[in-house]
């Protein structure tokens, strides 16, 4: 091929102009037209769980009114991060845009090249486990096709690959391995502009066949109020390479006030750094996780999920504001608990992933995740190891609490607060997530943590397989912590924060008018009160038709129905604590053959927490708790290992992010049931008083 290069840039986990590495290379070659584009993938159409709030921020343009109270933080406008990108585009040339094909990748690109007499694609690196092997498949088709491939870094501080080899080849399991691997790499380059004009893309017609998608099986269909017809033609429906709309993905109303977009991005943090004293004190166990309007935290993590903000311009952004700020005589505050922390922990879970592939996400086949007999375990497909989107209901009990609290209705007004929460915005503070996970596994459900991820997955904007995956076997106690005495109460944690309730007032608005002695425990309020407040507390939560989708069931008259809790949550935390000493103490892991076979049942007793049904006898250390009773003794068999090299942080690491202090270090090689007695006692309680409350609002 001969003249200037004809370039497609790929834009994918990155929708903005500024600091774009991956742009600048594909601009560095003085391309004689530069194609703008994405492709339409169906499998995040069809096979990841998207729902409508964050299909709504990727694409979808729709006006939104946004209440006073919100519109400072929330500016309202028609700014979604593709058609804002687009926008951006053609300011820079009239005659450019996004171009969006619908087609998966690896059979449109291939065309695309001889179409347009492509000489080079251009992308920023995935590390997903899924995009590295769509983009192994795109860079051979390349090079059939005698087209050459760049691929930069610019979705992470560091490339996941890079860290994960100057962490010795290993997965990075806590903060402290991330840190001794960037002093190897080197420091954080610094953000470079957006570009001040763009090439022509060059002739843009497609006389090309296209390979349309099976929609089954579609796992978004329960997102959908119409019907999905995306890819009825390659170009859109005008040919004209348009961004899709609501009404062609058929998609059910969004709820979220929450938008993005490069625009809103930019002036977000801008809004933020201005702040000088709040960002250079950020804190983030110190921010309130009850604040909603506006939320204590930043709520830049979607942009960051969808590339419309660079993490590299925050980080600097912050790192030289909290510099300026220490010139002053004024201490800022520091990793892991600031923000430059917090993109920290996001690199280390990119590394994780990157190190462990498929298998990050799952228990069978981690290597670094400890297996615990979790009730509605995932299915896991023969042939390839790899869970199938399904689960098994081991305990119709245990499927009744994980909808209810999946729908907000476990009758724990904090629990039920924050779902609905994540439900409506698509977004909840860092501890409102970390008391909803360790609600559901460790600290009363004892549920699988793979069913709470796919929920967070279909609701979360900034849903990111590494972080969601990671965050989840954090709060599990099965990788990255490990003291698993240590629960929330949800009761005691939020009136910490937020005495009067108001956050769950706001959510939960059928306990509005309770008193506030017992907002957080409607159950305890006398009938009289009940009745005063127009709200019973009865039944378990179900709408008129049997479920838990619907509106909350309402008694004549207009008395509003609050559920009852759903179990003793004391009790249930012993419970839960007896289960998860045993399973360490039994040690397995997910890349143990036991537990790929099965055969792990035999090395646990038959009144294990979870559906063991095994047979081992003998003695035990501790009790094992029977479902939603009794606790008895039983024995168990160690498996072959219970230490694991790097398997996260220790409890001074954990403490560290947590409550703003030093961090020490991270290699699990001990079995915290082994503590020192006096230890164990000050662990076998709640979190909820170790956090520093001091300046959670924005000021």
């Amino acid at each position: 091929m001969t003249g200037k290069p004809r370039v497609i840039y790929w834009f994918r986990t990155d929708l903005r102009l500024h600091d774009s590495p991956a742009l600048k290379a594909a601009l560095d070659l003085k391309p004689e037209c530069l194609y703008p584009i994405w492709c339409w993938d169906p499998h995040y159409v069809y096979r990841a769980r998207v729902g409508p709030n964050r299909w709504q921020y990727l694409c979808v343009e729709i006006p939104l009114e946004i209440n006073k109270k919100k519109a400072d933080f929330f500016p309202p406008g028609r700014l979604d991060c593709q058609s804002d990108l687009s926008k951006s585009i053609t300011k820079l040339n009239s005659k450019s845009k996004l171009f969006v094909v619908r087609e998966a990748p690896q059979t449109v690109l291939p065309k695309l090249f001889k179409a347009w007499n492509i000489s080079h694609i251009v992308f920023e690196k995935d590390t997903d486990a899924y995009a590295r092997e769509r983009d192994e498949k795109i860079i051979e088709s390349a090079k059939e096709a005698g087209v050459k491939v760049i691929v930069k870094t610019g979705r992470t501080l560091y490339d996941p690959d890079e860290l994960v080899k100057a962490n010795g080849g290993k997965p990075t399991m806590s903060i402290t391995q991330v840190e001794h691997a960037a002093k190897k790499i080197g420091e954080v380059p610094r953000p470079i502009p957006a570009p001040e004009s763009l090439p022509d893309p060059g002739d843009t017609t497609l006389d090309i066949p296209q390979d349309r998608p099976s929609q089954e099986p579609d796992i978004n269909k329960i997102q959908r109020s119409g019907s999905e017809t995306s890819y009825n033609k390659l170009a859109g429906p005008d040919s004209s390479f348009s961004v899709p709309t609501y009404s062609e993905l058929g998609l059910k109303p969004a709820t979220t006030s929450h938008r993005g977009g490069e625009t809103l991005a930019l002036a977000a943090l801008d809004r933020i750094i201005a702040n000088e004293s709040y960002t250079a004190t950020f804190s983030k166990p110190s921010t309130a996780p009850t604040a909603f309007s506006p939320p204590a935290t930043t709520v830049l993590s979607p942009h960051h999920h969808f590339g419309s903000l660079s993490v590299r311009l925050l980080y600097w952004r912050a790192t030289d504001t909290m510099e300026a700020y220490r010139k002053k005589g004024k201490q800022p505050s520091t990793i892991p608990t600031n923000l430059v922390g917090q993109l920290l922990f996001r690199d280390m879970y990119f590394g994780a992933q990157a190190a462990l592939g498929y298998a990050f996400a799952q228990t069978v086949g981690n290597s670094h995740c400890r297996f615990v007999p979790w009730h509605l375990p995932s299915t896991i497909s023969p042939s390839t190891g790899l869970t199938t989107g399904s689960y098994t209901i081991s305990s119709t009990l245990h499927e009744t609490w994980f909808q209810r609290w999946k729908h907000g209705r476990t009758g724990f007004p904090w629990i039920d607060a924050l779902m609905r929460q994540l439900r409506l915005e698509g977004w909840i503070h860092h501890l409102g997530r970390h008391a909803v996970a360790c609600f559901l596994t460790r600290g009363g459900c004892y549920i699988d943590w793979e069913r709470g991820a796919a929920v967070f997955e279909e609701w979360l904007l900034d849903h990111e397989v590494a972080c969601n995956s990671g965050n989840w076997q954090w709060l599990a106690c099965v990788a990255f912590y490990a003291q698993f005495y240590r629960c929330y109460s949800p009761v005691a944690f939020p009136k910490k924060w937020d005495p009067a309730g108001a956050f769950v007032r706001n959510y939960v608005p059928e306990l509005a008018a309770f008193p506030e002695k017992y907002i957080y425990e409607p159950w305890r309020a006398p009938v009289l009160d009940q009745k005063k407040a127009k709200c019973l507390v009865k039944g378990e939560g179900r709408d008129r038709e049997g479920g838990y989708e619907g509106a909350l069931w309402e008694e004549a008259g207009g008395m509003k129905v609050y559920p009852k809790p759903m179990f003793d949550f004391n009790e249930r935390r012993g419970i839960c604590i007896e289960g998860l000493k045993n399973a360490y103490h039994v040690g397995l892991y997910g890349d143990d053959d036991r537990v790929k076979n099965g055969s792990w049942r035999e090395l646990f007793p038959d009144g294990a927490e979870g559906p063991t049904e095994g047979g081992a006898s003998g003695d035990v250390e501790g009790k094992m708790g029977e479902e939603g009773g009794k606790a008895r003794g039983a024995g168990i068999k160690p498996g072959k290992s219970t230490k694991r090299k790097n398997v996260g942080m220790d409890e001074t690491e954990h403490e560290a992010q947590e409550l703003g202090g030093e961090t020490k270090g991270g290699d699990h090689r001990t079995d915290p049931t082994k503590k020192k007695k006096t230890k164990k006692r000050k662990l076998q309680g709640t979190l909820d008083g170790a956090f520093r409350h001091g300046g959670s609002e924005k000021e």
